[in-house]
């Protein structure tokens, strides 16, 4: 069997001329050189969208070809590489960080051909305290693939290099991925909390399930998002088979507020429900895993005495509002007044 000893080789092996130029145009751009497997994410991509040189530059001093020209000919027969990363292993030497990634690529000729190829690559990061400019990112030092079957899941090589393999969440990084993306700029989606990202992995029935029916899989995460005086916000995705991955949104009852003489300070005179809203945040949230339940609890100034209050509990797949209490009076004292309570249990 024979082994390739760069991405460029790999794919002289994909031989035939099909001039399709829509795909590279379509292809989002990604640069990422924020870790080892970003930069082989990145160094595909570029090949996909034929930028050749971009791809060369992802390299060190250690190029996977004599020049540039051979290079970039390795991949003219190439329409596109599809690429999966796994597990990245890393270990330190001489001002340096070196890490092993696992790697599978599908290279997809432009006359339609399909191989896989699977193997691994390192990657070396000089530490940015002793560099001097221009600055050096992380930069491939190479990559030996060889011929592979199958799916790229499975292709991919369980680890690289004598380290072990990190245990990774796929989901869980699914969502900060997707969570960072929605709420850029609005959030701290950088935080270094130790309860910056919860996970939380709910076994259910639902209630149409027959009685030896094995359970089903659910995955709930909340975010932290903003703090402010008194209260801090969270974001809450939630992850089933059915559904994939999707943000949780919460309903909420819209509420009229009269007070008398106008005056939020002065006696409430009524509380009505006129319409329900989903919201995006919660106020001081939190999940009791025994309850199964979401509650949160915004304060509207700081001592306290005027909030509000929701319970959503998981049943038969979803998080249904149950009970909302509000306390209106802004009169030094906790008295909240309840203005839906459906709170059965599961």
């Amino acid at each position: 069997m024979k082994i390739f000893s760069t991405p460029a080789a790999a794919t002289l092996a994909l031989s035939a001329l099909w001039p399709v130029q829509a795909f590279a145009a379509e292809l989002p751009y990604l640069d990422d050189r924020s870790d080892a497997a970003a930069v082989v994410r990145s160094l595909y991509n570029a090949v996909s969208r034929k930028e050749y040189a971009r791809a060369w530059d992802y390299f060190g001093e250690a190029k996977p070809a004599k020049d540039f020209e051979t290079f970039a000919k390795g991949y003219e027969a190439t329409e596109r590489v599809d690429v999966e990363t796994g597990a990245v292993s890393s270990e330190g030497a001489a001002g340096s960080i070196f890490y092993n990634i696992p790697v599978a690529i599908r290279a997809v000729d432009k006359d339609g051909t399909e191989k896989v190829f699977a193997g691994c690559y390192t990657a070396r990061q000089v530490n940015g305290s002793i560099q001097e400019p221009p600055f050096t990112p992380i930069q491939l030092d190479k990559g030996a693939l060889k011929p592979a079957e199958g799916e790229l899941a499975g292709a991919l090589p369980k680890q690289c290099g004598d380290a072990p393999p990190t245990e990774t969440d796929a989901v869980l990084d699914q969502a900060k991925k997707l969570f960072a993306s929605d709420y850029q700029g609005s959030c701290d989606t950088r935080s270094e909390r130790d309860d910056a990202a919860l996970s939380y992995t709910i076994s259910y029935h639902n209630k149409t399930d027959a009685a030896d029916a094995k359970p089903s899989e659910a995955r709930l995460f909340r975010f932290y998002c903003t703090m402010g005086a008194y209260n801090e916000t969270h974001v809450y995705y939630f992850w089933s088979e059915l559904a994939g991955l999707r943000q949780q949104h919460f309903a909420t009852p819209e509420l009229d507020i009269r007070y008398e003489n106008d005056d939020s300070e002065g006696k409430v005179e009524s509380v009505s429900t006129i319409g329900y809203r989903s919201e995006g945040e919660l106020v001081n949230s939190f999940y009791d895993v025994n309850t199964r339940t979401i509650a949160s609890h915004a304060k509207w100034r700081g001592v306290g005495d005027a909030s509000s209050d929701g319970i959503w509990i998981f049943r038969d797949g979803a998080f249904s509002l149950v009970k909302y209490d509000v306390d209106a009076s802004y009169d030094g004292e906790i008295n909240p007044e309840t203005v839906l309570d459906y709170n059965t249990g599961p």
